[in-house]
């Protein structure tokens, strides 16, 4: 019997209650975030550690019964699961007669999301999910542990990786019952469930989770699952008893060795399978007979460095080596090295190295991984040629932390050796300490990595940036990163510029006068001059000063191609720059999003929309491509196109700011008022007891027509120097405000430059 919604909806509420005071002393409970088969979703807050986390109550009618220490020992298995690839277990416990466990809160959109979006996904994009995917599994199979529950819903998008989630938890609860559960008494999914799960085999193993992820691979590529049916019993005996649907007949694009890898993973005999989940990631990246290998000449691509220290939190200093590699090697003139983004974008095992030759047209691959025990490190890197997988050159070093940068500069200068470029000055060093200080170092290497992911990361960059310049006063990258930290958490709206602006301003110029020749610090004071100082004279010399010393900073480009169009309306230059940037980074997702801004101020908007399609297939869970996109469809007179992406973009991005703005134009072009007016009474609530950037009000206010206070939001815009004012002469965010008069006076504020006072000359080398 149908339980009555006012009966359902007493009964969570009684349970949120109860589960927020059983647990007040370790956790606050915000509301619930999610629904499965076996658990109910909690945002919450972790008080002794100051995280957020997403808190997973069992449902009671499943707790009922359950042998609660056996279950607690159970989950134990999944908790040591640590894997850049798995979500974690923090916490699992009994309160009040509930089980619950504890997992990080990950503000990213699911596969399932994705695929409800998209309905099928680039290929390439389905083999590197896949492959991410698979490399967690083949690690916790290794472990002992098999999933049971692999789908689209259990796989989650961070920081463009792909995570799975509820490791063993379904596991647990079987061992816990000594009995299956969930749908029609089985623990799983049927869409995704192997033949032998569905038939209550005792003796599951990682086969099982191989089929499961082949059915998603499956999915991902045709936009359906292999076998659909009334009932979960009809699905499950088609699972066992049906030939699969060939995957070419409705996608011809796709390989034919990646069709036959799909069907092997699903053949119905687990024998007949792949025998380990790197196999499988292996085989999706085989090629068909007969297909040619593209190669590059004197060209390389650095991956990123594999951690194999088993701590997550690690992951910045492997990636940091390699990130250093890079720099090192674009001081060789004979050598084309691919940019940071754009390689990194290939991780994992199975890496497929006609693919990354292919990609990014490079001829050689170095791949290493990195293994920390104490202050011991042991680095191994090889040098593969993408023609015929052939090893030119490996090593293994087992050194001292503190020999990270002569490390560095040997594998740089045997790389160079190897493929006889010329290394410059006899006894030269590629890689020359930036610092004195490791921790510092460190630091630093964090604060870089956590400003890259942008989000959260920022307020972590910051205080990075700020621990490593208290180890060494004098470290010029160190300022940088800090200034550059300081104007994206302005821009971002994360905290009020005048705060941010002094902090910022002081730490470019202590870099300007230890590192006068440094394109990092140019680019830093550029953005700072462009963003937040308004200084159009500073903004255009550094930025032009930063291309000069390091041609191949797609950062210093990319901040270019923006003064340009936005302050001096110099559309075509701009252009020029944000594609320039591009091709030094064609993988880069932010880039592909940012070139789509540059040409959507540049007027070109069905060429931003691709550009914002492109960026969204690269990085699923990046919200800022939506918001574009539909603000762009807004200006095109296609607002209805909009609405559905910006409301998933609410709600992946955790009601951004931005994206409620953006979804308030779009309802006010469609007569939405009543929407918009929800929207404006939510951030004004929320601008009480947060920074909320007062443009983002002021672009509310004018949806609903209110333009008095809209200009009163606008001048106080103007009072605290809000970044998103550089945009407003040519973005369809402002739509609503171009035409008023009352605009010119708010022009005149921001200041902006006539093109004729700086660079009438071209700045497209």
């Amino acid at each position: 019997m149908m339980e009555p919604p006012r009966a359902r909806e007493r009964r969570l509420t009684t349970l949120l209650s109860r589960l927020q005071t059983a647990v007040r002393d370790r956790y606050s409970v915000a509301h619930e975030i999610g629904r499965g088969g076996m658990a109910t979703v909690y945002l919450g807050d972790d008080l002794k550690h100051e995280r957020p986390v997403a808190i997973k109550l069992l449902h009671p009618q499943l707790a009922t019964g359950l042998g609660v220490e056996r279950f607690l020992r159970e989950i134990k298995t999944a908790a040591a699961l640590t894997h850049p690839h798995i979500v974690p277990l923090f916490d699992s416990d009994e309160a009040d007669g509930l089980l619950f466990y504890v997992m990080p809160y990950i503000d990213g959109e699911t596969l399932r999301g994705r695929l409800t979006r998209e309905g099928s996904l680039p290929i390439e994009d389905a083999i590197r999910i896949t492959s991410e995917v698979a490399e967690a599994l083949g690690y916790a199979h290794a472990c002992g542990v098999v999933h049971r529950d692999i789908k689209p819903e259990n796989i989650i998008f961070s920081a463009g990786r792909a995570l799975v989630t509820d490791f063993g938890i379904a596991r647990a609860v079987t061992a816990a019952t000594l009995e299956p559960l969930t749908i029609d008494g089985v623990v799983g999914t049927p869409a995704y469930m192997s033949p032998e799960q569905a038939s209550r085999s005792p003796q599951l193993d990682g086969r099982s989770d191989i089929y499961s992820l082949a059915c998603t691979l499956y999915e991902m590529l045709t936009g359906s699952v292999p076998f659909t049916g009334p009932t979960a019993q009809a699905v499950m005996a088609r699972h066992a008893l049906d030939d699969v649907p060939p995957i070419r007949s409705v996608r011809p694009t796709v390989r034919h060795a990646l069709e036959q890898a799909v069907l092997t993973a699903l053949a119905k005999v687990p024998a007949d399978r792949f025998a380990t989940a790197a196999q499988f990631a292996r085989a999706l990246n085989a090629r068909d007979e007969g297909t040619t290998e593209a190669e590059g000449g004197e060209s390389i691509a650095v991956l990123p460095f594999a951690n194999l220290s088993g701590d997550p939190d690690f992951e910045y200093f492997s990636e940091g080596i390699a990130e250093e590699i890079i720099n090192a090697l674009t001081q060789l003139p004979g050598l084309r090295v691919a940019a940071r983004t754009s390689s990194f974008a290939f991780r994992g095992q199975g890496i497929d190295l006609a693919e990354v030759g292919a990609k990014l047209k490079v001829g050689t691959v170095l791949e290493g991984s990195v293994r920390r025990a104490g202050n011991r490190l042991r680095i191994s890197a090889q040098l593969v040629k993408v023609g015929d997988g052939y090893h030119l050159w490996s090593e293994r070093y087992d050194r001292e932390m503190t020999d990270i940068f002569a490390i560095q500069d040997e594998i740089a200068k045997a790389i160079a050796t190897r493929l006889q470029v010329a290394l410059g000055g006899e006894g030269a060093h590629l890689v020359t300490p930036a610092t004195g200080n490791l921790d510092a170092y460190h630091l630093y290497l964090k604060g870089r990595y956590y400003l890259a992911q942008r989000g959260l990361g920022l307020k972590k960059a910051l205080e990075c940036f700020d621990q490593a310049l208290a180890l060494d006063p004098n470290y010029a990258l160190a300022y940088a990163g800090l200034a550059d930290a300081c104007t994206v958490l302005a821009e971002y709206g994360v905290a009020p510029p005048n705060l941010l602006r002094p902090k910022a301003r002081a730490a470019v110029q202590r870099a300007l006068e230890l590192a006068p020749d440094l394109a990092e610090v140019y680019c830093a004071s550029g953005a700072l001059a462009f963003i937040c100082d308004w200084d159009w004279p500073r903004a255009a010399r550094d930025l032009r000063r930063a291309v000069e010393l390091n041609p191949r900073s797609v950062a210093a480009r990319q901040w270019l191609s923006y003064y340009l169009v936005f302050a001096e309306g110099r559309l075509e230059d701009g252009v020029a720059q944000a594609r320039r940037a591009l091709e030094l980074d064609p993988l880069a997702p932010l880039l592909v999003m940012q070139l789509g801004m540059t040409l959507t101020g540049a007027g070109r908007y069905e060429e931003a929309v691709a550009s914002f399609r492109r960026a969204g297939d690269l990085a699923p869970m990046m919200f800022q491509a939506t918001i574009h996109l539909g603000l762009v469809f807004n200006h095109l007179g296609r607002s209805d196109e909009a609405i559905a992406p910006l409301e998933v973009a609410v709600t992946t991005s955790g009601r951004h700011p931005w994206t409620l703005a953006a979804l308030a134009v779009c309802y006010s072009s469609l007569g939405k008022l009543a929407d918009v007016e929800a929207i404006w009474d939510e951030l004004v609530a929320r601008a009480r007891r947060e920074h909320l950037q007062p443009t983002v009000l002021a672009i509310v206010a004018a949806s609903l027509g209110r333009m008095d206070e809209t200009f009163d939001l606008l001048d106080r815009a103007c009072d605290e120097h809000d970044g998103i004012l550089v945009y407003s002469k040519r973005y369809p965010f402002f739509k609503l405000l171009q035409a008023d008069p009352r605009m010119e006076r708010i022009y005149r504020r921001i200041g902006f430059p006539d093109a004729a006072s700086y660079g009438a000359s071209s700045t497209s080398p």
